[in-house]
Order: structure tokens, then sequence, then C-alpha cells
């Protein structure tokens, strides 16, 4: 090759190099829009109304929690965009039922919107019946190959997640209504976290959703919910569950405004990955092969549904610890519910260590995260039915 070639040769790698440089993607804040900057300045706005108009009944922990949940919601939308509208439709839906209370809870029995639509009571039983109505779509788009069917069970489900978490926020001014002593953050039962649990495992995998332009695991994710909503209405109706009552002393903490959902984080993900793994089985063993999504595909929203959930639910389990101290003077006590939890704990970080060290991947992933979901089922369910000790709180 003689100098001219060698100087074309390096010409081209130059030219080269420098359109790699130049269609390199923006950063992150240089690809955000106007809309996402007002997102942004709506939330913090809002986080600084709150801490100037509430702030003197809150103590240093809970302010700090209030202004970090601006910019992680505001970085949450910027990165996944339907949390831009879901947000504000959620706020201005609660706004307006608590204003339609004017201070009483009679109200709930008096005004049409909140008898029928925007009290926590009916809210809830409409995120109920919306996620079953979610899942028979999502089924009849499955078994049909119906793009219909499939698009109206996810509108069901978004519509479900907006009347959930406005359910959720109108019960917490709900029970400050019931007495100022009793107001708290609505996590504290089984009623109440079983709402949480459908609502987080919904949001996941609408994320899911979303990030892999596939609906077909919607019929599979949706059953979990399902089952979890069908607990929830015969819980409500059996032990009259849906009645506000005041917290046990050890759950009188500001712990319980992290610990609890950073926990159904950890349980609604694991739920998730189930649920996909259960379809995994499915296509590996030749049913609706041509239906759900690659092998490939199922197989990453199994581990990242499993990896997301062991982070939150590490985090969910160190800040127990630190909330046993507080409440009962031992970080750890081998209490049922922690050993169960330990015990979750122990099996993720196996699938996990077997995914990353041996290639853990197919069947034998599936049916672990399968079984993996009859441990969690439980740690959180079976301990307070069967089991008794310092979480008797939940007990059915």
């Amino acid at each position: 090759m003689d100098i001219s070639q060698v100087s074309q040769a390096q010409g081209k790698a130059q030219t080269q190099a420098d359109q790699v440089r130049y269609t390199r993607p923006p950063g992150f804040f240089k690809r955000l829009t106007v809309v996402d900057w007002v997102y942004g300045a709506v939330l913090m706005a809002a986080a600084l109304f709150a801490f100037n108009r509430y702030g003197a009944h809150m103590d240093v922990y809970e302010e700090a929690i209030l202004l970090l949940a601006a910019p992680t919601f505001a970085v949450l939308g910027w990165t996944w965009k339907p949390v831009r509208w879901l947000i504000p439709l959620i706020a201005a839906l609660s706004l307006w039922g608590i204003s339609l209370y004017g201070g009483s809870l009679d109200a709930a029995n008096q005004k049409f919107f909140l008898k029928y639509a925007l009290s926590s009571q009916s809210a809830i039983l409409w995120m109920s019946a919306l996620f079953v109505f979610s899942t028979v779509f999502y089924w009849i788009g499955l078994a049909a190959r119906s793009p219909f069917g499939g698009s109206v069970g996810s509108k069901l489900c978004w519509a479900a997640v907006v009347l959930g978490f406005t359910g959720m926020m109108v019960r917490w001014y709900e029970s400050y209504l019931v007495g100022p002593d009793v107001g708290h953050i609505p996590v504290s039962n089984l009623y109440e976290v079983f709402i949480l649990f459908s609502m987080i495992t919904a949001l996941f995998y609408l994320y899911y959703e979303q990030r892999y332009a596939t609906r077909q695991l919607g019929p599979f994710v949706l059953l979990v919910i399902s089952a979890a909503v069908g607990f929830l209405l015969w819980y409500t109706v059996a032990r009259d569950a849906a009645e506000i009552q005041p917290l046990v002393p050890a759950l009188q903490s500001w712990w319980m405004k992290i610990h609890v959902p950073a926990n159904f984080i950890g349980y609604g993900t694991f739920a998730l990955a189930a649920m996909v793994g259960s379809a995994y089985l499915l296509k590996s063993h030749g049913y609706l092969v041509d239906r759900l999504p690659s092998l490939e595909v199922l197989d990453d929203v199994m581990y990242k549904a499993i990896s997301v959930g062991f982070a939150f639910f590490t985090v969910a389990t160190i800040l127990g610890a630190l909330w046993a101290a507080e409440a009962w003077g031992g970080y750890w006590s081998w209490d049922p519910k922690e050993t169960w939890a330990l015990i979750v704990w122990l099996n993720y970080a196996a699938w996990l260590h077997m995914r990353l060290m041996s290639g853990l991947r197919g069947r034998a992933a599936a049916w672990w995260a399968l079984v993996g979901l009859l441990v969690t089922t439980f740690a959180f369910l079976g301990v307070n039915m069967f089991l008794s000790g310092l979480h008797s709180y939940g007990k059915l």
C-alpha cells in the first residue's frame, strides 16, 4: 500500500469517526423538552406548597421524603412519558374528591360523585372491576389474535391504576377526617397493601408492555392482579376491612412510608416475573407459540423484573431492620415475618447468582421464578394466616 492509499484510508477512518461523534445521541438533559421541564417545575412547586402548608406537622424525615419525592417523580416522568399525565390526573381527581368532602365524612353518602366514584371505597371498587375487565379483554385479544382486545385491555388497566391511586389518596385524607390522631398513609393493613400490590404490579407490567411493544403478557400478569382483587373483595366483605382503623403503636412511624412501598415493589415485580415465567413455560412446550413474544424477550423481562424487585426488597429489608430497632429495641428477632422475608431474599439472591455466575436461563429459570411466587405468597399472606408474632397486626 503506497502513501496515497494510506492517506485515503486514514481520511476515510477519520470521516467515519466524525460521523459517529456527530450522530451520538444527546445527553439525558438535552433530550428533555419544554413539557418535561414544565412537568418537573410543577412537581417541585407542589412539593414546596405542601412543605409550606403542612411542614409544621412533619418531622425532619417526613420533610425529606416530601422534598425528595418531587425530583424522583420528575425523573420517572422524564424517562417514562406516561407518568407525566398519570400523576397530574391522579392529583386532579384526588383533590376533586377531597374538596367534595367539605371536612365531613358524611358527604360520602350525600354527594353523587363521592358516593359513586371518588370516595375511597367507590374508587377501589371501580379499580377492582376494571382490572377484571382488563384481564378478560387481554385474554380475548390473545385467544382471537385481536389487537383490539389487547388495546382495550391496556386502556382498562391504565384506568384501573388511575382510580386505584385516586382511592388511596382520598382514603389518606379520609383517615384524618376520622380523627387527627387516626390519620395515616394507607399502607398499614392487608386491605391497603393488597391495593398497593395491585397498583405496583400493574404499573411495572404497563412499563414492560410499552418497553417491549407487546401486549401478549397482559393476560398472564393480569391474572395474578385479578386474584389479588378477588381476595381484596372477599376480605372487604368478610372482615369489613375497608373501615379505617387507628394505627397500632408499632406502626406509628415515618418508617412505614418507605419500608412498605419498597417491600411491595419487590412483591409486585416478583409476581410479574412468575407470570412471565409461566408464559415462557407454555411457549417452550409448544403452546401459544405464534401468539407470545420470543423466548428471549420473555427471559429478559423475567430477569429485569427480578433484578428490580430484589434491589427494592433488599432496601426494604434493611429499612425494616432499622424500624424494628426503633420499635422493638432490636434489629432482628427471628419473628415469622422476618424469617420468611429472609427466605424470600435468599431465594431471589440465589436466582440472580445462578443467572450471573452460571448463565441460568430457560425452563429452569422460569420454574424457579414460578416457585418463587409461592414462597413470596406465603411470606406475604400465609404468615399472616397461619403464624403469629410481632407482625400480628396483619393477621386475617
